[in-house]
């Protein structure tokens, strides 16, 4: 069966389906890196909301994606910018979301981290974020998960120095009962995130970020950096004090950045893991033994979906991953919370599919076929 693609030029491409998936299994822990992947969230399709509504998530869905990343491997990173925070969830789902998934994660063994904010509030005074910082803190905590403090949209409208976020985070540093991992992400993923850390000059940014954990480094389990830029994190990881570890979220370069050189690695926290994960797991194994160019040889050609995934605005990546869950039959449609579904192209969908089709990541290469054939013929193509 020969699909009809529309492209970017807004004309038709014939694409020939592959008619296996990789064969990918469940396998055994990885020692050599530790891995998350930020995991989305599941939409309940038949819920009565608006895009402004409070989120309606199928939670058995939603859980049973968790299971597939555990099964492989993966930890969860949970509650985080993949799962929509700020873009369609909210903190009342983000707070049950968390609950439930730690939860989840106790009856499996599964490895989780959880996402840390202030967006129950949309402003005020520092002490104000502190204390909305604190909140979110202790539910995660109560929870049983590790927690990730991440970017503030109030603190960074909120901040007038460096010192502002050195006088947040430390308190909140000080006050945590387990080493958490701190989120520097990138106005490219949340445009109202730009001058984090008290400059938009980013030399300066590091300089005070890395104070921050000079200050607490038996509080700090590591960093997870989501700049894009390569070389940055790279400088960045060779500052660290010894034993924080370095979490890539760069979905640009992250093959080269967890194979690391003879300074050092990445371990890694990423959205791309998601769609990726059976396959990431494969070659974090290979990884294992030793076998950097095996690693490499599996994971790099992926890049290129990735890279289509968070093209600019960036901060809509989250609509390719849902729609490759359920091209992959995770779930049963491609409804989102927020209406966030409507936020990429017929185009980009075609390539999306096309992409991962070729890389063998849908388990049954016939359902997704026949699931984007639907789509597109609900957009009048190929009819």
């Amino acid at each position: 069966m020969t699909l009809r693609l529309p492209g970017a030029d807004g004309g038709l491409r014939s694409y020939e389906p592959r008619s296996e998936p990789l064969a990918l299994t469940p396998g055994t822990p990885f020692t050599s890196r530790t891995v998350f992947s930020a995991a989305h969230v599941v939409a309940d399709p038949y819920a009565d909301v608006s895009p402004d509504s409070p989120a309606a998530l199928d939670w058995d869905a939603t859980l049973a994606f968790r299971r597939h990343l555990w099964s492989h491997g993966l930890g969860v990173a949970e509650a985080m910018d993949t799962a929509q925070r700020g873009m369609g969830l909210d903190w009342a789902g983000a707070a049950e979301l968390v609950r439930r998934s730690a939860a989840e994660a106790r009856s499996v063994g599964g490895r989780i981290a959880c996402g840390v904010g202030t967006d129950q509030i949309t402003g005020g005074s520092l002490e104000r974020i502190r204390a909305a910082y604190e909140e979110q803190l202790a539910v995660v905590e109560e929870s049983g998960a590790r927690a990730i403090l991440m970017a503030s949209r109030a603190l960074v409208a909120a901040a007038r120095s460096p010192e502002d976020y050195l006088d947040v985070y430390g308190h909140l540093l000080r006050q945590s009962s387990e080493p958490v991992i701190l989120h520097w992400l990138g106005p490219m993923f949340d445009p109202a995130l730009k001058g984090y850390w008290g400059s938009s000059d980013l030399d300066a940014a590091t300089g005070t970020f890395l104070e921050v954990v000079a200050a607490h480094p038996d509080k700090v389990d590591g960093v997870k950096i989501s700049l894009l830029d390569a070389q940055r994190e790279i400088d960045l990881r060779r500052r660290l004090p010894p034993g924080v570890r370095c979490y890539t979220g760069d979905d640009f370069h992250y093959p080269e950045l967890i194979a690391g050189d003879e300074k050092g690695f990445s371990h890694a926290l990423l959205g791309i893991f998601d769609p990726l994960g059976p396959l990431a797991a494969e070659a974090v194994r290979v990884l294992d033994t030793g076998d950097t160019a095996g690693f490499r040889e599996l994971l790099d050609p992926t890049v290129e979906l990735s890279r289509h995934l968070f093209q600019a605005p960036t901060r809509f990546y989250k609509t390719g991953v849902v729609f490759l869950a359920w091209l992959a039959g995770h779930q049963t449609h491609f409804t989102m919370v927020g209406g966030l579904q409507s936020a990429r192209s017929l185009p980009h969908f075609a390539r999306a599919y096309e992409l991962a089709d070729r890389l063998g990541l849908f388990p049954d290469p016939k359902l997704a076929e026949e699931r984007m054939k639907n789509l597109l013929s609900l957009y009048g193509v190929n009819r």
